[in-house]
């Protein structure tokens, strides 16, 4: 319907999560349980996580509504060593993936998305990747969910039960969607060089599926409006 510089390469901050959910749902099982090391909480103090703290024991299920719904870094790491022992061994397996998905302009070196020079894709390698994901009935419950309990085991062996609450805008009603659209999923990204990001499902009237991407828009005011004039345009 609508494409401008879909080709240029640009940071993808968190929407690179949608390629770790997807090698996930492909590689891994959900019932497997992961202990979280002091690695992979190993973050700055303003990344966004979950809350997951080394020694609790949490499913890849519980990892991936972390990853998609929080935006979860400690997540995403967890989740890399799960699959391939190690950030640089997952990285590898990423662009492996998105090259079998025709993502050729894309380069990724960590599964979460925080920045790197070297770890770029473009808004259509991003499509490629997105649309190959929704074909998971899994994936689209866990990034269409607004929220979701989340039961893990600590260090110490108790139960721990939280609400995460998906952070998009869309499902948090600090915006709403123009007249007969219906988000269904997405994915936010923000950091200072990539700027604010959304991958998005949204459905029309008529039932009709569409994607729309917009990255690099000048903070997330602004992205949310661009994406609603991207959205009027899919119910003419």
């Amino acid at each position: 319907v609508y494409a401008k510089n879909v080709h240029t390469k640009l940071f993808p901050a968190s929407t690179t999560k949608i390629l770790t959910a997807y090698i996930v749902l492909k590689h891994g099982n959900l019932e497997d349980v992961v202990t979280i090391t002091s690695q992979n909480v190993a973050l700055e103090s303003d990344s966004s996580n979950c809350g997951l703290k080394a020694g609790d024991r949490i499913s890849v299920k519980n990892l991936l509504y972390g990853l998609m719904l929080k935006s979860a870094n400690e997540a995403a790491n967890a989740l890399a060593d799960y699959i391939s022992g190690s950030t640089e061994e997952f990285a590898k397996l990423m662009n492996e993936e998105a090259r079998l998905l025709g993502a050729t302009n894309s380069h990724f070196v960590n599964a979460h998305g925080l920045h790197d020079e070297e770890h770029y894709t473009t808004v259509y390698d991003l499509y490629l990747i997105f649309h190959h994901a929704l074909k998971n009935e899994i994936f689209r419950e866990i990034c269409g969910s607004v929220s979701y309990t989340a039961s893990y085991q600590n260090l110490d062996g108790e139960s721990v039960s939280v609400e995460w609450n998906n952070t998009m805008q869309y499902f948090t009603h600090n915006k709403i969607p123009p007249e007969g659209v219906t988000v269904l999923a997405g994915k936010t990204g923000t950091t200072t060089k990539a700027l604010s990001c959304l991958v998005l499902l949204s459905k029309n009237e008529a039932e009709e599926e569409f994607v729309s991407i917009i990255l690099k828009s000048q903070d997330r005011g602004v992205l949310y409006d661009e994406m609603n004039d991207l959205l009027e345009e899919i119910n003419k």
